[in-house]
This record gives structure tokens, C-alpha cells and sequence, in this order.
């Protein structure tokens, strides 16, 4: 029986979405636009924030250094405000809350920089969370196993009880050859919900 419900955070509570953020600090050149994508987001250095080996400001400072003088600015803007404002989910909100009523654990498992801390409280619902582990935190990134049995540890679940929502399929699989029931996330709550009726998941379709 399932008794908590995981989540993945970048597009499952909120929008992670390189174009937005791009089109935030007015970044039009389609050649530079391309640089920045694979410069910072498809980064060495950004791996390595999620792992917490490297901090937002020197990830910026290293990745800076290999993109023209003119978009300097533009590396360190899209490292450290990606998240102004926050993008939430349409329907996740609703659904976490109706989750936490229903008298489900809720928790957070997110592959994130150690600057997840600075706008969590500004995620939707983000009060609602009995308990968060972040990959920054404890040097671990999903889908390795051992920061789902981390997970699991902390805060004393057992993973058959457990669902575990990601966008990513990796990080699903890894959930799920771990002993964690496991769902992936295609940008459509009604899915999710019957996905999650379907395991037995009291929620509204």
C-alpha cells in the first residue's frame, strides 16, 4: 500500500524551461542563445552543482570564462536567477494539497544546487513537504542508487510504500530497480492522477 509520495522538483513542481529563462535577460542572437543552452545548462560545471562539488558562483565563474567578454553577464544571470520568478505547474499544487489531506507522506528528492535552499519556500505547496533531500546536499545524484536509499533512510520509509514522481526517465528507473515504485512525469497532471489512482493513490481523477 502506498503510504508517501516523492517528488522530483524541475518540471514536476516547477518549470525548468532554458528558452523562458533566456528570453527573460533579453538574449535574442540565435547563435548565442545556442552557446548559452550548452555553456551553462548542458554543463560539466552544472553536473557538478547538482553533486555539490562546485557552488552556483564558482560554476558561474569557471563557465564565464569560455564564452565571449559580451555574455559574461548572461552566464551569471542564468546560473543564479534562473528562478525569478518561479514557474509552478499548473494542477501540481492542487494535487500535492489533496495528497497531504488524504493523510500521504510528501516528500522532495531533487537533483539541485545547494541554492535550492534560497527559493524553496517560493515553490507552491513547498510547506506541505514532511521532508526534502537535496543532491547538493549529500553529494549524491539521482539515478544512483544510493540516494534513494538515503532517502528512504532519513526519513525512515520503506520504498514499497513509496511512489516516486521524476520527469526524468533515468531517475524513474533508478527509483524503480532501487524498490521504489516509480511514475514519469510528461507535463500532464490528469495523467498523473490516474497513474497514481491506478497503484492505488486516493486522489480525484
Amino acid at each position: 500500500m502506498i503510504k508517501n509520495i516523492i517528488f522530483d522538483m524541475g518540471n514536476v513542481l516547477i518549470y525548468f524551461d532554458r528558452d523562458i529563462f533566456l528570453d527573460r535577460i533579453g538574449l535574442d542572437n540565435p547563435e548565442d542563445r545556442e552557446l548559452l543552452k550548452r555553456e551553462v545548462y548542458l554543463s560539466l560545471e552544472w553536473s557538478r552543482m547538482d553533486r555539490g562539488s562546485l557552488t552556483d558562483e564558482e560554476a558561474a565563474d569557471i563557465i564565464a570564462q569560455r564564452v565571449p567578454e559580451h555574455l559574461r553577464q548572461a552566464v551569471h544571470r542564468l546560473v543564479s536567477e534562473w528562478d525569478r520568478p518561479i514557474l509552478p505547474i499548473t494542477g501540481m499544487e492542487e494535487l500535492v494539497r489533496e495528497l497531504k489531506s488524504n493523510g500521504y507522506g510528501i516528500y522532495l528528492l531533487s537533483n539541485a544546487s545547494y541554492r535550492q535552499h534560497v527559493y524553496w519556500p517560493q515553490v507552491p505547496a513547498a510547506d506541505l513537504f514532511d521532508g526534502t533531500l537535496v543532491s547538493a546536499d549529500v553529494h549524491l545524484v539521482k539515478p544512483q542508487p544510493e540516494i534513494y536509499d538515503l532517502l528512504c533512510s532519513r526519513f525512515c520509509l520503506n520504498k514499497e510504500e513509496c511512489v516516486f514522481i521524476d520527469d526524468a526517465t533515468p531517475n524513474a528507473e533508478g527509483a524503480f530497480f532501487s524498490g521504489m515504485p516509480a511514475i514519469v512525469f510528461h507535463d500532464d497532471v490528469k495523467e498523473l492522477r490516474r497513474k497514481l489512482q491506478e497503484i492505488g493513490v486516493h486522489c480525484e481523477a
